[in-house]
């Protein structure tokens, strides 16, 4: 983002935060709107299933309830099993057996036409009764036979041998009058179910969308067409869409309520179209307007500071003042800072660079002065070729130790003297750090003791003069002269993860917490105003030669114990140390 200009930063704010929220919003809107349409809508489709469902199996249960009666009614049941000696006997006992009040017969119904069969041979067909051999290859017959059930719902179309019946469709219920088992002739019960009074009945519901009520694929009923009574049964092609679908089983007909889409809902939609288009311009349309007035407030603003700027990298001498300034907020504000800045640079520039060559040689001048500081305030204040005397005139009077002593001030008093360079090889670093415990031992005896260890390759390395043996001095003077009993001293170097690592361990008197937490102090933010403070001058005298020249990488840090001894730890970077192989 940062290397885009505020022009698209308009343009990607515009995006992600007017149109992207909009269009995300009012799609989860219409989401939401659709999908509780759609839950409406199938809600209402379940409900009108399961009207048409209920309608169905009343219309059909109301044929099935005649058959029951005559089920158990065995006066019918051995009417049909009878054998007529003749037709007049037949019709007689027909007459009998339809105005016999004990006979409990009502087959009158204006929706529902009942017939009897009975595969009795001396039964004359007509009417109420008939024989079964006279239905063979009737739909209806076949599918009786073919059941596992007493009872059927079957569907089937009259053909071509009925073409005086006005009504071709029928529904019909057929079940198998074999209540009693001693009879001799099978019997059957058809209920046919008159279709044009069902489709009436579905026409009057008026459902508002697309039902139908179908067997498999067989259309049975459908507001939609397919429900005139004179030609057969229409069947689903696989092209029709359905939203809902809903399956149930009577007597052995599986059936299927089929509804369509609710054409309703598209075009309530779109009767909202227009305002939705409004809405979407407004919102959009709004907002570009608002941050193409934003972009021209910022942007030529600000390729007004930006030219300025630019005039200053191609000329650094080009400082020029914006003329045009307008506006109170917080790009007006740069704009006038900008010249403030400006005319404030053009009083100074004239003045900088004499002020900055100045303070350069001010600056080396006063590293110069702390340096040779440093230096003087560690110089022996003895002279050398005096002790070379007094070494010769011990040797004449073969006072060997006493010459000896003299040898080690000797290279003690060298080292002092020579500051051509100051660094020094740690091997001889070492050797003038042996020289002065050697001297200690001379006058301490038995009550002082050192022990040097140096790890192969550390000796090679340079470091600041007399940065390890300022350490030893302190523990001898701080450590031996405090301490009534004996003192050791343990010098170690060695190198480890990239550094460069000298230990000064000595066993003497230590010092408390609160000392030590202050010398701590001092050493890590040594400056040459604590030089002035007269106390552990040689130890913060080391610690700043050492960050000086290791530009503050170098650590000194001291761990002391009141009684117990006291140990310095020193540690410098390899990369700021010469090596001499």
């Amino acid at each position: 983002m940062d290397d885009l200009t505020i022009r698209r930063k308009l343009i990607v704010l515009f995006v992600f935060c007017v149109l992207l929220p909009l269009f995300v919003t009012d799609g989860v809107i219409l989401y939401i709107i659709r999908q509780d349409e759609n839950s409406r809508q199938q809600y209402e489709m379940s409900n009108i299933a399961s009207a048409v469902e209920a309608d169905f199996k009343s219309t059909v249960e109301s044929a099935v309830k005649p058959t029951t009666g005559l089920l158990i009614n065995r006066a019918i049941s051995e009417f049909l099993d009878r054998e007529y000696d003749s037709v007049v006997d037949f019709y007689n006992e027909r007459y009998n057996i339809l105005t016999n009040p004990f006979a409990k017969i009502n087959l009158e119904s204006r929706d529902l036409i009942v017939t009897m069969y009975s595969d009795n041979p001396t039964i004359v067909n007509g009417g109420t009764f008939g024989r079964i051999q006279s239905q063979e290859n009737e739909p209806w017959l076949d599918a009786i036979k073919e059941a596992g059930s007493d009872a059927i719902l079957v569907s089937y179309f009259l053909g071509d041998k009925h073409r005086t019946d006005p009504i071709k469709k029928r529904l019909a219920i057929v079940r198998r009058l074999d209540y009693y088992k001693d009879l001799k002739y099978e019997k059957l019960v058809k209920v046919d179910i008159d279709y044009g009074a069902l489709v009436r009945k579905f026409n009057d519901m008026k459902y508002s969308v697309p039902v139908y009520l179908c067997e498999g694929d067989k259309i049975l009923y459908s507001n939609k067409g397919y429900s005139d009574v004179i030609t057969p049964f229409a069947f689903l092609d696989g092209s029709e869409r359905f939203a809902y679908e809903s399956e149930f089983e009577l007597y052995g007909m599986n059936l299927r309520v089929l509804i369509g889409n609710d054409e309703s809902m598209g075009i309530r939609m779109k009767g909202h179209l227009p305002i939705i288009i409004l809405l979407l311009l407004v919102n959009i349309l709004l907002p570009l307007i608002l941050m193409y007035i934003i972009n021209v407030s910022f942007v030529s603003r600000l390729r007004m500071l930006s030219d300025a700027f630019d005039s200053v990298n191609e000329d650094r001498n080009s400082l020029e003042v914006i003329e045009d300034v307008r506006g109170r907020d917080e790009i007006g504000s740069l704009m006038r800072n900008y010249n403030q800045m400006v005319l404030r640079l053009k009083e100074l520039i004239k003045t900088v660079y004499e002020d900055r060559l100045e303070k350069q040689e001010m600056d080396i001048a006063r590293q110069q002065a702390e340096l040779l500081a440093l230096h003087s305030q560690i110089n022996p204040h003895f002279l050398f070729n005096v002790l070379e005397s007094i070494r010769m005139h011990s040797l004449i009077k073969h006072e060997d130790e006493t010459a000896r002593m003299i040898e080690r001030l000797a290279i003690l008093q060298r080292q002092n003297v020579d500051w051509s360079d100051d660094y020094i090889r740690l091997k001889e670093e070492l050797k003038f750090v042996e020289a002065y415990l050697d001297l200690q031992k001379y006058r301490f005896g038995d009550k002082l003791n050192y022990q040097m260890s140096v790890r192969n390759g550390c000796e090679n390395y340079y470091v600041p003069k007399l940065t390890l043996e300022t350490f030893v001095e302190n523990a001898c003077v701080h450590g031996a002269e405090n301490k009534a009993g004996a003192t050791r001293i343990y010098v170690r170097v060695y190198e480890q993860e990239e550094h460069l690592y000298m230990e000064v361990e000595d066993t003497g008197d230590g010092m408390d917490d609160e000392e030590a937490a202050a010398l701590n102090n001092k050493m890590k933010d040594c400056t040459i105003e604590d030089l002035k403070a007269g106390k552990h001058i040689g130890m913060i005298n080391a610690c700043l030669r050492l960050k000086m020249h290791t530009n503050g990488r170098a650590s000194v840090v001291l761990e002391s114990k009141k009684g117990v001894g006291t140990t310095i730890f020193i540690s410098i970077p390899l990369d700021t140390l010469k090596i001499n192989l």
